[in-house]
């Protein structure tokens, strides 16, 4: 999936970019682009409704909410205004990026990273980070207009800092989530990474169009923007919050001393058994605040406990324990097929397990099986 989406997004910039080049300025301006900001309008518009109304209390999906209200809103404003009083935004034939173009680029794609800056770090967002972000971007297009060389190329790569800073969390988010769960089939960052990619593109094709000053290279912007919005709010709305996950399934324990004890090797030989006896990682929503059921600890101390005693994250932890299980239920059971040997182990699908088996074993389960029984 990942890789497909990928091809997508590549061939669809590529050829809507070519395409742009034969569109007629006035076929843009007149009939393409009202059509297309209708389409952005109203997708903005219909997905902030649908993520107000499935908030569920969280505070990420109303950042979405209030991005997609406000991007809405700006589109709104703009398709009115060039219905009413239709006006020339850029200067066809100028020579440079304007100060105020990159301004307008900026502020618009800024508004699109605070969904990540909330999802990465949650609680991270607030006036004095906004502040923050905002700042330095001000004080270019400020220093732009005062000193007698130009800072517009500097301006124009300042959102692409703030998605750096984004990337740079990227993976500490992923590592915090191997430490917590069991599965990452729909809480992995990878799709954050492809959101992030798609702000990025979306910044390229607005400083190309302004530095070509041709309106028709928004036909591009536009159509990726609308598949930007479809892309993220379907995410947004089907995919859980892990950090809510964890905090409800959390069971707040007092460690004893405030550290990991000197009775670890006791500990371990309770949690091995433990797992041999209930084999509670066959479920697939295992998570590491279940292991509060039989250590007494919460849950920072049992992520350390965890890569203390057995040297990895609770994610390969517990899928190791899943492989070996499958082996032996294979072993037992040569008539069970891989799907339901996945299904019991406590796998999501057939791909997710073979992928896994492939990491852990070195090989797939159908090569296991056959060295395992030559005959």
């Amino acid at each position: 999936m990942n890789r497909t989406l990928d091809i997508i997004l590549t061939v669809g910039v590529v050829l809507s970019l070519w395409l742009a080049h034969y569109i007629p300025a006035d076929v843009f301006d007149k009939v393409l682009s009202p059509a297309l900001f209708t389409v952005t309008v109203t997708v903005a518009f219909l997905g902030a409704f649908l993520v107000f109304r499935h908030a569920e209390g969280l505070r990420v999906r109303k950042v979405w909410g209030n991005t997609l209200l406000v991007w809405g809103i700006i589109d709104l404003a703009y398709l009115v205004s060039s219905l009413v009083a239709p006006s020339q935004v850029m200067d066809i034939g100028a020579e440079n990026l304007t100060t105020h173009e990159l301004l307008l680029g900026n502020l618009l794609g800024w508004v699109l990273l605070l969904y990540p800056t909330e999802a990465l770090r949650p609680g991270w967002l607030s006036a004095r980070t906004v502040l923050w972000q905002l700042l330095p971007m001000l004080a270019l297009v400020a220093l732009d207009y005062l000193i007698p060389f130009s800072l517009r190329p500097v301006i124009a790569l300042y959102p692409f800092a703030l998605i750096s800073f984004l990337v740079y969390h990227v993976h500490a988010y992923r590592t915090w989530c191997e430490d917590n769960f069991s599965t990452l089939d729909k809480i992995d960052v990878q799709w954050i990474i492809h959101y992030l990619w798609m702000v990025a593109l979306v910044g390229v094709v607005y400083i190309y169009m302004c530095m070509t000053h041709s309106p028709t290279r928004g036909f591009t912007q536009l159509c990726l923007t609308i598949f930007m919005f479809i892309y993220a709010t379907d995410q947004i709305l089907y995919r859980p919050d892990p950090w809510t996950l964890v905090h409800k399934r959390e069971r707040v324990r007092a460690t004893p001393e405030g550290r990991l004890s000197a009775r670890n090797e006791e500990l371990r030989r309770k949690l091995d058994a433990w797992m041999e006896r209930e084999k509670p990682y066959t479920r697939p929503d295992f998570l590491l605040a279940d292991l509060g059921e039989v250590l007494p600890m919460n849950r920072t101390y049992l992520s350390q406990f965890i890569k203390a005693e057995y040297g990895c994250s609770f994610y390969q932890f517990v899928n190791h324990l899943r492989i070996e299980e499958a082996k032996r239920l294979k072993l037992a059971h040569p008539e069970l097929k891989m799907e339901e040997i996945a299904t019991r182990c406590g796998f999501s699908c057939r791909n997710v397990f073979s992928n896994v088996f492939a990491r852990e074993t070195g090989m797939s389960p159908r090569e296991w099986y056959k060295k395992c029984n030559p005959a």
